[in-house]
Parts: structure tokens; sequence; C-alpha cells
């Protein structure tokens, strides 16, 4: 069971960030030391020009050099400590992102089947991107320029003092009034950012939605159509984001007038005491540096916030994806299944779809060790429900499912996939290489045994005809192989795999007569041994079955062998008399 990640913003980036406790005590160091470089140099810029001011031109160079030198190497001091903030950043940075796609990746794989279907691929992406891009910012800008810039506000203050008490008043009530306007925005700015990042995130998977069915839109000639629903969408996004950025420029406004405000007034005053002879030179000098790079660096802290009440919305918005919880998970003392010899038993089931009704009530029926039985039925019968609760796809309402013996909810659902290998009737490959896709049914597997599987799933041939061969990338979802190739390297997948429950989900469907009659042999040794469920539309691949359970609205109505069920002259012989070239026609009555 994967632990719960944080969904606030705060306690993700503690947790997140806690094996780079060292890090941020470093960046800390570092910026404390940069605040005190802030004022240092222009204090001894002030020292050099009170000396220059009062010494005769023959000993200025005496008088000056011992603080020079100092101004100078304190320069170079300055620089070393720069270059250690970028190795930092370079040690952590990179890590900490990879970590964050690391895991909420994997908490996300681990949601249900249902989970996925109500969620769009492009969406659940771009929010961990926004995640891991935020928080890398979050903890820049938290450090670098809030953390940073409190310290060099601070050293500031004292400094000024050294010169006057009034130059530390109007600088602190400046920065009270910088402070106190900047956070009782933030709460309209981490709103607006929220909405704009949702916003945009919706917008992007529709995009990649787009894309991935890019075949569709042009076979169907709807690409001006999807181009207008596309605007109508962007339209949202650009009204969300219009209103943020209207706001942030009307506090940058405020921030910018609260700047000159301030300059006026240390400038005022400073004109004042040196009218009045209390103010040297180098004080002038000093205060006035000193005041410039504060104002500048509050007014990069400014654009800094906005940025920062930016990405607190879009990473607050991308950890929603936390906030669900699984909707199927282990018990605490769930067990690893073993499967000695593949019983499959119903008990009592119950299941309905969520707003659905009912469709399986009180289902029970046993499948025998190694026995091959077929699933037939109109679609929408229940005989694909059967076979996804046997993988507990999703959690069955009432009764038990057992392997075994072993009750599926009450064991480990990772050994349970361990033990059931699926060749569905759409494969989907990853975009791997056709070697890496194989593997996929047995990782340790030899390269000689991928070659055997793919032999016995008669995929063999066409892989080797293929440039790169086995090392051929198969392109997104295998689209750069036909559905029958496609079919074959699931076959392989599922041969490697060699699990002692095997689904047959119209595993042939895919494949030309010939074909399917060669890949059939393969399928008849793979079922050897194997309690296998078969679910079909052409009647005619059932036939050697040992059984044959007929679905009808979450029923099992009829349950034999191929003679039996016909020589019965119900749905089973009415379906294989009605079907064409070899496949059941849909009840239009159902």
């Amino acid at each position: 069971m994967t632990a719960k990640l944080p969904a606030t913003v705060l306690q993700f980036v503690k947790v997140i960030t806690k094996p780079y406790r060292l890090h941020l005590l470093g960046l800390v160091i570092v910026g404390l030391l940069w605040a005190i470089d802030l004022s240092l140099r222009p204090y001894l810029l002030k020292l050099i020009l009170d000396k220059v001011d009062v010494s005769p031109s023959s000993t200025v160079i005496n008088q000056t050099i011992g603080v020079v030198s100092f101004y100078l190497g304190l320069s170079l001091l300055g620089t070393l400590n720069l270059r250690v903030y970028d190795y930092i950043n370079l040690k952590m940075i990179p890590n900490l992102r990879a970590d964050i796609q690391e895991k909420l990746t994997y908490y996300v794989l681990g949601h249900s089947h249902a989970y996925f279907q109500n969620n769009m691929a492009g969406n659940l992406a771009g929010k961990i991107a926004d995640v891991s891009s935020g928080v890398k910012d979050i903890v820049l800008i938290s450090i670098d320029r809030f953390l940073c810039n409190s310290f060099a506000l601070i050293i500031a203050a004292f400094t000024f003092a050294t010169v006057n008490p009034i130059l530390m008043l109007i600088l602190l009530v400046w920065s009270f009034f910088f402070v106190s306007f900047t956070l009782l925005c933030s709460h309209k700015i981490h709103r607006l950012s929220f909405s704009t990042s949702e916003s945009r995130t919706i917008s992007v998977g529709r995009i990649v939605d787009l894309l991935i069915n890019s075949n569709i839109v042009r076979l169907f000639a709807k690409r001006d159509f999807e181009r207008k629903l596309l605007v109508q969408n962007l339209e949202s996004s650009i009204t969300n984001e219009q209103k943020l950025r209207w706001f942030i420029l009307y506090v940058s406004l405020v921030q910018g007038i609260s700047f000159v405000v301030m300059l006026a007034a240390c400038l005022g005053f400073l004109l004042w005491g040196r009218h009045h002879n209390i103010i040297s030179v180098g004080d002038f000098a000093l205060v006035l540096s000193v005041a410039i790079t504060i104002v500048d660096l509050m007014w990069g802290l400014s654009k800094d916030f906005a940025e920062f009440s930016e990405e607190l919305g879009r990473v607050s918005q991308g950890l929603t994806i936390c906030n669900i919880p699984y909707e199927i998970i282990d018990l605490p003392e769930a067990k690893d299944l073993v499967v000695s010899k593949g019983e499959i038993t119903f008990n009592d089931v119950y299941f309905w779809y969520k707003g659905a009704s009912p469709l399986f009530n009180k289902l029970s029926v046993t499948i025998q060790p190694g026995q091959k039985v077929g699933l037939v039925g109109f679609s929408g019968s229940g005989k694909s429900t059967f076979v996804n609760l046997l993988q507990r796809l999703f959690d069955i309402n009432g009764g038990e499912i057992c392997i075994d013996g072993q009750n599926i909810n009450s064991v480990n659902m990772a050994s349970l996939y361990a033990n059931i290998a699926l060749i569905p009737q759409e494969p989907t490959l990853l975009n791997r290489t056709i070697l890496d896709n194989i593997l996929y049914g047995k990782l340790d597997a030899s390269e000689d045994e991928v070659r055997e599987a793919a032999h016995k799933a008669h995929a063999d041939d066409f892989i080797n005809k293929l440039p790169e061969g086995y090392y051929a990338l198969v392109g997104e979802r295998g689209g750069r192989l036909s559905g029958g190739q496609r079919q074959r390297i699931a076959i392989a997948r599922a041969i490697l795999k060699d699990a002692p429950i095997l689904i047959l989900d119209e595993a042939t469907s895919a494949l030309d007569t010939i074909t399917e009659g060669l890949i059939q042999e393969s399928l008849d040794q793979l079922m050897e041994g194997r309690t296998t469920l078969v679910i079909a539309h052409r009647l005619s691949t059932l036939k050697n079955m040992d059984r044959i359970l007929v679905f009808s609205h979450g029923e099992i109505i009829e349950d034999g062998t191929h003679q039996q069920l016909i020589r019965k002259n119900g749905l089973y012989a009415k379906l294989w008399k009605s079907q064409i070239d070899g496949f059941i026609q849909e009840d239009r009555g159902e």
C-alpha cells in the first residue's frame, strides 16, 4: 500500500525537502553571508570616501590602502559565495524535481481502474509537472528572496542606525507598510493563481487528448471543429490569467510608489543632515547605495512574491491529486496470494457500477483448476465485468471471490496481478522497444526466452524484418505497429509471464484468419495446465472449451460444453445459429 502524500503545500514541501536539509541550511548560510556583504561593502566604501575627503593628497594612498584591500578581498569572497550557492543548487534541484515526479507518479499509479477512466492522462501529467516545477520555485524564492532579503533588510536597518536613528526609522516604517500590504494581497493572488492553474491544466489535458486521438480527428475531418472547442476552453484560461495579471499590476504600482516615497524621505534627510554638517560624504554614499540596493531588492521581491503566489496556486491545484484517496487498497494484514491449483470461486457476489442498477445479484460459480472456460453473451451481459472483478479492478459490493480458497480482497494486489496473465482485445504497449514490452511479462527473463515467447506468438518473423529488430521503438501506445502486430506482442508477453491463471479477451480478434490459426495453436499450448477464461464473440474459438458460461443481464443462464449447449437449444444455440462470419450479432432488444 502506498503511503498517502500530504495534500497541503506546506506539508508537502516539508516532507519532500526533508532529505535536503543540509542543502537548505547551506543556502541559508550563503544567503546570510550575502546579506552581510550587501551592507558591509557600502560601509567600507563610506570609510574610503571619508578618508579621501579628510586626508591630504600625499597620504591618501597610505590612509586608504588597508580598507581598499579589505573591500577588494570582500568582493572576491562575495563572488565565491555565489558560486557555492550555484553548486548547492546544482546538487539539489535536479534531484528534488525528480523525487517529486517519482513520488507523485507512483502515488497516482496506485489508483483504481475507475480513477483512470474518470481522469484524463494529460490532466494528471500536467498536475505532476506543475508540482515538480512549482515546489522548486517555492523553495528557492522562500530562501533566496524572502529569507535572504529579510536578513539584508535587518542588517541595512542597523547600518542606517550607525548613521542616524531617523534613517533607520524611515526604513522600518516603509518595510512595515510594504510587508503588510503584500500580505493583505497574498490571499487574492493565491486564489486567482489557483483558478488560472486549474484552467491551464484543463486546456493542456484537452490538447493531450486531441494529440493522442489525432487519427480520429483527421479521419472525421473535425480539425476545425476541435479548434473552435479548444478556443472556447482557452478563453476561460485567458480570462483567469488576465484577472491575475491585472491584480498583480495594481499591487506592483502601489509598491513602486512606496519605493519612491521611501527614497525621497531618505534623500531629503541626507540633504538636510549634510546642510547641518551632521552627515559626511561617506554617510551620504553609504545610505544612498544601501537604500537603492534595498529598493531594487524589494522591487524584485514584489515580482518574486507575485511569482511565489502563482506557483503556490499551481502547486496547490496540482496537489489535488493527493486529496483523492485510493478506492481499492490492500488490507494491513494482506498476504501474498499462493496459487497451487487455480480454482476460481464466486460466492454470492453482488456488484453494481457507481450510479447504476445492480449487475450481479448473488452470482455464484466455481471454475475448477485447469479448466478452459468460455464466456459468452451480448455486450453488457456481464462477461467483461466478471473477469474485471477477478482481477480486482473494481471491488465487489457483497459476497466473495476466491482463488484456491483465498479471498482476493484479503491478499496483496501485486501478488494477485502476478498470478494472472491477460491478453486484451485492444492491447496497449509502452512507448519503448519491442524487447522491453515483451520483457514486461518477466523482467528477469533472458533475451533467448523473449525470442522463444515471440516465436510461439508468431511475432518473431515480423520483428526480425524491422530495421532495429527487437530494439525497435513501438511508438505511443504501440502506434508504429499494426493491430495484429500489437496483439502478437501482447500474446508473447503473456506467454513469457507464465501465470497460472490466463484471461483471453478477444485475444485473436485483430488477426487475420491464417495468423489466427497459427496463434491459436500457441494459445492452446499456453492454456494447457492453466485455469483459462476466454471471452469471445467468434464462437468457433470456443468449441474446444471444457465449459462455456452464457451470461445475460448479469446472470449465468447456461453452463456446459459446446455440444451440451447446442442440444439444450437455449440462448447459446440461438447465438450459434445467428452468428454471421463467425461473430455474434448484437441483440437490439437488450
